[in-house]
């Protein structure tokens, strides 16, 4: 089950406002997302948010289509309170007004996978079939 990276950048001094923002995060409604045509698209299996200086990276563990969180996360209010309280510490204003909107910044700040490796595809670690 593959991980994807969202990273963006805030101003530096500010780690403990932020940590704070996100130790209130609103969960997700439902952790099953869908397509455009409202069919099974996916599930979030878990999520972290990383800050260090001026970097915050926020994790997120998945299956299924991942151009199709964006818009689930997109309609979360959780998310829309988050982001309200984020935008005095963003180092960049983004726009997260919309559901496309959200969805851009999203896919525009989605880091390049470089390498995922896990238990299930190490020679030593797989499962016996």
């Amino acid at each position: 089950m593959p991980y994807a990276a969202i990273t963006y950048r805030v101003k530096p001094g500010h780690e403990e406002e932020i940590a704070e923002i996100f130790a209130k995060f609103q969960r997700v409604d439902r952790p099953e997302f869908t397509g455009d045509g409202g069919e099974q698209a996916g599930r979030l299996l878990g999520t972290a948010v990383f800050v260090k200086d001026d970097i915050v990276v926020r994790v997120i563990h998945y299956e299924g289509d991942f151009s199709a969180i964006g818009r689930h996360m997109a309609a979360q209010q959780g998310v829309h309170t988050a982001e309200a309280e984020l935008a005095p510490y963003l180092a960049e204003p983004r726009d997260t007004s919309s559901p496309q909107a959200f969805a851009a910044y999203f896919r525009d700040a989605t880091m390049r996978t470089v390498a995922q490796l896990t238990v299930d595809t190490h020679p030593a670690g797989a499962p016996a079939s």
